[in-house]
């Protein structure tokens, strides 16, 4: 009897809502690394990484992010709360998520782009089941991207407040993380404020 066990369906989810207020008001999206904005690397880190379909969650100038940036293989959502937090972005794209087919959604943020597509693979690839978590480490440290199963995304969208995004969430359910060391391959340092402008070229 043939197997009938589908390939699991990854989403990436990009949350790309922030407004970089510690950046003078520059919407982090647009930010240009490498002669394009950061929300085109961010999407190429997910595709390249494995993840499909793509949703990506914009807040902050989200008309201007959609007229410069190339998006036209996403599904893109617009947060109007995106001003309360990460935690609204989170909501707003596993809203976006929900009664699709995808098993789980691998998020990651639009202001680390020195993580890139082995990154996305390798927490990808750590999937086991719709409950899974399993999140990216840096020395054993938790960071980027984190993989979301879609049995657990009713409770972490209840616990996603303010600016925490999943924090609260993945604090109580640590003995459930399944850690992915990606050091090697990427570095999870974040676009906040003017000195870290230097890290984009």
């Amino acid at each position: 009897m043939a197997d009938t066990r589908r390939t699991p369906v990854i989403a990436g989810l990009l949350l790309a809502a922030g407004g970089g207020r510690r950046l003078g008001g520059r919407p982090k999206a647009l930010l240009e690394h490498r002669g394009r904005p950061l929300v085109e690397h961010a999407v190429r880190a997910l595709r390249d990484g494995g993840c499909g379909p793509v949703h990506v969650v914009l807040g902050a100038a989200a008309e201007e992010v959609r007229a410069l940036a190339d998006l036209a293989a996403c599904t893109v959502t617009a947060n109007p709360a995106w001003e309360q937090g990460m935690g609204s972005s989170l909501r707003a794209g596993l809203d976006g998520l929900a009664g699709t087919d995808a098993d789980a959604a691998l998020v990651l943020l639009v202001d680390q782009p020195g993580i890139g597509a082995e990154a996305v693979t390798r927490v990808r690839s750590a999937y086991r089941s719709r409950d899974a978590l399993v999140a990216a480490a840096y020395d054993g440290q938790r960071g980027h991207p984190v993989l979301f199963g879609a049995g657990r995304w009713a409770d972490i969208s209840s616990a996603a407040v303010g600016d925490q995004g999943a924090r609260a969430y993945l604090r109580a359910h640590g003995d459930a993380i399944t850690l992915v060391e990606c050091s090697d391959v990427a570095q999870a340092y974040d676009i906040d404020v003017a000195e870290d402008l230097t890290r984009l070229e």
